[in-house]
């Protein structure tokens, strides 16, 4: 089983990206800080990065560790794409200056993906904000360095999708797994 992590900072097209390659038969993990804001919010609850960023990372961490297993004891599928893992729970502590634990950087180390990581750049031509994603372009921009350094210090390779046209984009991808 092939896990690979897509990631990056905000409104870089990392959804679109996954979302295209679910269209050409890949199973795909969509983002769970979206789904998780998505249900705080209907649920008036507080783990919202602008209400309790503590609470908001443990669920964060909570929803990407249950992802990665539900997907080792469920999944059939040789190639599967995660639109982004626990690594990038650790990356969003790390910018709002919260703990992190020794359980949670030894799960992150012990949670295996494949070590070619694809990152994709602040594009701000692309970039927008919604109702689940807040940050300004900056933040944005600060967003990707940290998980660059984040992913590298977890051994992982860097493996940046060049600005393109999402087919492309696709197609790079493919093209190195």
């Amino acid at each position: 089983m092939k896990l690979y992590i897509i990631t990056g900072g905000p409104g870089a097209g990392k959804t679109t990206l996954i979302n295209a390659l679910q269209k050409k038969g890949f199973k795909i993990v969509p983002e769970e800080a979206r789904r998780l804001i998505k249900e705080q919010i209907l649920i008036d609850g507080n783990g919202l990065p602008w209400k309790n960023k503590a609470l908001y990372a443990q669920l964060m961490a909570e929803a990407s560790i249950q992802s990665y297993w539900n997907v080792i004891n469920e999944s059939s599928e040789n190639t599967i794409f995660f639109d982004r893992a626990l690594p990038d729970t650790i990356c969003y502590m790390k910018m709002e200056k919260l703990p992190v634990s020794k359980d949670i950087t030894q799960l992150t180390e012990t949670i295996v993906y494949n070590k070619k990581v694809f990152i994709l750049p602040p594009w701000k031509e692309i970039y927008i904000t919604d109702a689940e994603g807040k940050q300004n372009w900056e933040e944005a921009v600060e967003t990707y360095e940290q998980m660059r350094m984040t992913y590298t210090k977890f051994g992982y390779e860097l493996v940046v999708v060049p600005k393109d046209t999402v087919e492309k984009r696709c197609q790079f991808i493919l093209d190195l797994i």
